[in-house]
């Protein structure tokens, strides 16, 4: 069965930092592209960044680029998201997902495979 688990979520002052993890089970790691998305209450889930494991190509929303990174590391099948200069508006359920296909964020859609959310709430 294919697994994401994504962890890693807390609480934390604005400016600080935390670092999300999905690790994934059940698929050919290296065939896939794994994106962050995350959600408000009340709004659409919103793609925040993602990776093409075999070349380790990421790609960035304009909200987070420069503020976050997204790396994976191939022989753990594992993707992690290191957040830093946090802000109360990246307070979020955030989701890590998988899809057999390009980099992008704009087609959530083709995202076939999902993990469960981790909650990140940034105070102010």
């Amino acid at each position: 069965d294919v697994q994401l688990q994504a962890s890693g979520g807390g609480l934390v002052q604005a400016g600080g930092s935390l670092r999300l993890s999905c690790a994934a089970s059940g698929f050919t790691f290296n065939d896939y592209t794994i994106g962050w998305f995350r959600q408000v209450p009340g709004k659409e889930r919103e793609g925040v960044a993602c990776i093409l494991n075999s070349d380790h190509t990421t790609y960035y929303a304009t909200s987070v680029k420069g503020r976050f990174t997204i790396s994976s590391d191939n022989a753990k099948n594992t993707v992690f998201l290191q957040m830093s200069g946090l802000k109360p508006e990246d307070t979020a359920v955030y989701y890590c997902a998988a899809m057999r296909g390009p980099l992008t964020l704009g087609h959530i859609d083709w995202y076939d495979y999902w993990g469960q959310g981790t909650l990140v709430t940034v105070s102010s």
